[in-house]
């Protein structure tokens, strides 16, 4: 899976009301497989913010996946607080 693939998955599962409910569960498979809900959820915030909460801070930025796909792939901080989130360069490339 790539980064990209998993904020799509994120965008859909915590941003849109009209994702087909079908849709949601195959996305939530994917997320749990590569361990995104170890630290996320859906609606609430654990080690990391809930997807819900990503969707809504990057809605309607046009780089929103790119920018979202390299935190991921390289890790970032500072953004959601002082817990940084490790890079996952396991993923492969776009």
């Amino acid at each position: 899976m790539t980064p990209k693939h998993m904020l799509a998955a994120v965008v859909l599962i915590g941003g849109l009301p009209w994702a087909h409910a079908q849709d949601s569960k195959e996305i939530k498979e994917l997320l749990q497989a590569s361990g995104c809900l170890s630290c996320h959820s859906v609606d609430e915030k654990v080690v990391g913010p809930a997807f819900k909460a990503v969707a809504a801070k990057y809605a309607g930025q046009a780089d929103a996946v790119d920018t979202l796909a390299q935190s991921v792939r390289n890790g970032s901080r500072g953004k959601w607080g002082r817990t940084p989130m490790p890079a996952h360069s396991s993923l492969s490339g776009d």
